[in-house]
């Protein structure tokens, strides 16, 4: 895991070696444990190493191969590295450390830009071929690590964050505002190779892409991923059972190879929970020295039982014995901290469960470097209760009218709360719509079937953009957070199943719930609410929250944006303080996109830099 920066001059000229060392110091976070910079002819190369796997000076970056001829730059983890390192060694390669970064150099050297099709695990790396002047960038299937990249006066610049890139002075200098816009208005973010800040793109998941002396070629995706249609499952249970734990207990155990201390996020949930119990089992069949005999956890308690999932977490701990460590999230502090969160996130973000995360990565920081966390279950075993809706609608379209029935019956029993309250919602995200005045183009996240909104939501509308938090949250504290239900081939399988294994009779994760039966205790297998590091954002919006966010509408910088109609904004947040209407995210969207202009425009020095304690 670590932060990656570099420079591609492909239309003559020398990379600028300050400016190269200036991205470095802005991913100092990513990578405490060492730095490297190269400069080859045309190529500058940037590496800060947080060091995961083979702690010693054999696995520093840039790392070259045997006779020099290549360089690399990774960010990341090859979980099935040691399987493909054996392979590679039966082919006559020979390796110098024992590094998951030293596999990547050797696979390409075989198999070219196909290696990306034999990678289990998470990456953004560029390799560049002195030989050949190109430069290969690629991202992981579901952009777990980020890339980015900008093209300025010739020259390809590419870093882990945009942060980095803006220490061009002439990188990210205004707003995208169409990408803006989409997000204040539909939530969205990471769904599309644009950023927020205009001229500043993101390779996307699944993509490759390759820099001559041209300049960037057109990114290509090398790995697809196809969600069945197919409505009923003829397989026996207990062999669709025994196939999906097996994946999800092979997924979690190589996630669990490291040199560092492991620990996981436990938040109370059904995917945390059973990642949690699935690596005790680990410990007590392999005994992993990445977790020792006893696994640590970190979790978000409150003291409103309202959005505290307390007695869930103490479930867990009392079936495993687990080292449970738990913190509670602040409003407070979450002021004190926000000027840093904005310049850790990059972009604003949609809500302030993202502050909850954050605060386990800080607990989670004194005890172990990499965190094994939930990411993604509820993208591929449609997991939210608004995807019932697309899905009753799809089977109506397909005329399993039956099957249509029974969904319906089966919503309205087990979430008769959440589908009487959506509809008034709607109305109200609608209506706080009509205070922006950037015009932007719809977006439907739920429009079509229920396969084709997983994959949507897979690939672009819902999990980049919870990757990118996790990402830059776990990195903000230098811990490398790990998903193991992104583990290729069990989304595959997962992916491959009927749908009835996802939702049947309004229950969500059917695939899931019925592998785990007997795991983990009943009470948190049976949970049909849907919570995860939430905070109670609506009650801190109307109370502590409260004079900070007035200050932010009545500045004169809020009113000068062409975002908003200000003064309606402001009106609307006085009436949900008096109680006149109810809360929806925009509102929090509009203050943290504020706060997010005044740090990474308004405040940008004339060098391009944006400063980590630059006031809010």
């Amino acid at each position: 895991m670590c932060g990656i920066a570099g420079q591609y001059c492909f239309s003559g000229g020398e990379p600028d070696r300050e400016l190269l060392a200036r991205m470095s110091r802005q991913l100092v976070h990513r990578g405490p444990d060492g730095e490297g910079l190269e400069v080859l002819g045309p190529m500058g190369l940037v590496h800060r190493r947080l060091a995961i796997i083979d702690l010693s000076e054999d696995g520093l970056q840039p790392m070259t191969n045997e006779d020099g001829t290549l360089r690399l730059l990774f960010n990341g983890e090859i979980y099935n590295y040691i399987e493909l390192r054996e392979e590679l060694v039966q082919k006559g390669h020979r390796f110098h450390s024992h590094s998951d970064t030293e596999v990547i150099l050797h696979a390409y050297e075989e198999w070219g830009t196909a290696c990306l099709q034999r990678f289990n695990g998470m990456w953004a790396f560029v390799l560049w071929d002195e030989k050949t002047r190109q430069l290969f960038c690629a991202r992981d299937r579901f952009g777990i690590k980020p890339f980015y990249y900008t093209t300025i006066n010739g020259s390809f610049l590419f870093a882990s964050e945009i942060k980095a890139l803006l220490e061009h002075p002439d990188a990210g200098r205004r707003p995208d505002d169409e990408i803006l816009g989409t997000y204040l208005a539909w939530g969205v973010q990471d769904h599309s190779d644009r950023t927020m800040f205009d001229g500043i793109f993101q390779l996307k998941p699944a993509h490759a892409l390759i820099v001559t002396g041209d300049g960037p070629h057109t990114p290509y995706r090398y790995w697809e991923l196809a969600v069945s249609p197919a409505v009923h499952s003829d397989t026996p249970r207990d062999e669709e059972n025994a196939r999906f734990l097996g994946l999800l207990r092979d997924a979690t155990r190589i996630h669990l190879r490291s040199d560092v201390a492991v620990g996981t996020c436990l938040s109370g949930g059904i995917d945390s929970s059973t990642l949690a119990v699935l690596i005790n089992t680990l410990i007590r069949d392999e005994a992993p020295a990445s977790v020792s005999d006893r696994q640590k956890t970190f979790s978000v308690v409150f003291s409103d039982k309202q959005f505290d999932e307390s007695r869930y977490i103490d479930e867990v701990v009392k079936a495993t014995g687990v080292d449970s460590h738990k913190t509670e999230p602040a409003p407070d502090q979450l002021w004190e901290d926000i000027d840093r969160l904005i310049w850790v996130q990059d972009e604003p973000f949609g809500s302030l469960s993202i502050y909850a995360q954050y605060c386990v990565m800080r607990l989670a920081q004194k005890s172990v470097k990499v965190v094994l966390d939930g990411q993604g279950a509820d993208e591929l075993l449609a997991g939210y209760l608004a995807y019932q809706a697309s899905y009753i609608r799809g089977l109506v379209h397909s005329r399993h009218f039956k099957e249509a029935l029974r969904e319906a019956a089966g919503s309205a029993r087990f979430h008769r709360g959440f589908f009487s309250s959506a509809p008034k919602q709607v109305l109200v995200r609608r209506s706080r719509r009509s205070l922006l005045t950037v015009s932007v183009p719809p977006v439907d996240r739920y429009a079509g079937s229920l396969p084709e909104v997983l994959r949507r939501e897979l690939c672009s509308t819902n999990l980049p953009a919870l990757l990118h938090y996790e990402d830059r949250n776990a990195m903000a504290f230098s811990i490398e957070s790990r998903v193991p239900y992104l583990d290729y081939r069990f989304v595959e399988y997962v992916a491959s199943l009927p749908l009835d294994r996802k939702i049947r009779g309004g229950i969500t994760k059917i695939a899931l719930r019925s592998a785990i039966k007997g795991l983990i205790p009943e009470s948190i297998r049976c949970r049909m609410d849907k919570m995860g590091f939430v905070t109670p954002e609506e009650v801190w919006m109307k109370e502590t929250l409260r004079p900070f966010v007035l200050a932010v509408l009545g500045a004169d910088s809020f009113r000068s944006r062409p975002y908003w109609n200000a003064g309606a904004v402001m009106a609307d947040y006085q009436a949900f303080l008096a109680g006149r209407s109810a809360y929806s995210p925009e509102i929090w969207r509009i203050v943290c996109t504020e706060l997010w202009l005044r740090k990474f425009f308004d405040a940008r020095t004339g060098d391009g830099a944006v400063s980590a304690t630059t006031a809010s």
